[in-house]
Order: structure tokens, then sequence, then C-alpha cells
């Protein structure tokens, strides 16, 4: 039931993104959230509204009107890996702008996607995780700046396993 209630939560990407932004801040209102994500504050509204019906975001105690402030539910705050239904989402947007890119105004036409295949210990897995995560919080934390847009950033760092032989 819990993996089908967080499924329903996350049908939608602005979901997702809300719950990142909530990742790195203590609260924000819809307002807050709608300028830091490129979106209108109607839908940053409803979107929270969802969230908290399914349990992840609540209104700050002690506040209430337009301007109330959200945050993750406590038992939240680290949330759930989404797993597939994140690389899922993450995966249609990468193919959208794929799809899209040459009718993209010329200066939005960079694509900066790249991988590398490393040998880490564990420790440095950890490492270079935290780094990437690092290298994102000033930009994630901003106001935005004129001429910015939402630009996906996707980083996985994992093991390559060997394939099954058999």
């Amino acid at each position: 039931m819990v993996r089908q209630e967080t499924a329903m939560a996350m049908r939608h990407p602005l979901r997702v993104a809300l719950l990142d932004l909530l990742e790195g801040f203590r609260a924000v209102t819809a307002n807050e959230a709608a300028r830091r994500l490129g979106e209108s504050s109607g839908a940053c509204s409803f979107h929270l509204r969802q969230l908290q019906r399914y349990g992840f975001v609540e209104p700050v105690p002690g506040t209430h009107g337009r301007a109330r402030p959200w945050r993750l539910v406590p038992a939240v705050a680290n949330p759930p890996d989404f797993g597939p239904l994140a690389r899922e989402l993450e995966d249609e947007g990468y193919h959208r702008w794929l799809s899209r890119r040459a009718n993209a105004p010329e200066h939005w036409r960079r694509d900066e996607a790249f991988s590398e295949v490393l040998h880490l210990t564990p420790a440095e897995l950890a490492t270079v995780a935290a780094q990437i995560r690092e290298v994102l919080v000033p930009y994630a934390r901003r106001e935005h700046p004129r001429g910015s847009g939402p630009v996906g950033v996707v980083a996985r760092v994992f093991p390559l396993l060997p394939e099954d032989d058999g």
C-alpha cells in the first residue's frame, strides 16, 4: 500500500521537484517554490496539497493563510528512494529534451550529458557522490538569475556489477 501511495504521489514531475527542493530548505511557501522551480504558484500550491494528502509534506505548525510555509513531514525528512519511478521521470524529461532540442532557443540547445567509468573504493564512491551534491548546492539555493531556466541535473553513482553468467 505504501508503495502504491508513493507511486500515486510521484505521478507528476513537479511533485518530485518540490520534494527535492524541500530537502534543501527547512520550509518554503508555494510562491518561493514557484520562483525557484520556474513554475506558477498555483501549480506549486496544488501539488504541495497533493503531497500533503499522501503524507509527504505538511504546513509548518502555527502558520496559516496564503503565505504559509510547507516542510517535509519529519518522518520523510529522508525521503524514500523513488527508484524506478524517479529514473523514469528523469529519462522522460531527457527524451523530451532530445525530441524538442532543435526547436529550443539557440542559446539553450547545449547538452552537457556525459558519463565516466571510474574505479573507486566504496568510501571513494560515497565521497564522489557527496562532492557532486556539494557542487549543486549553491545553484539549488539561489534566487533565479535573469535569463535562467530550469535545468535537469541527473547524477547516478553506482557500482557496475558483472553480468550474470547463468
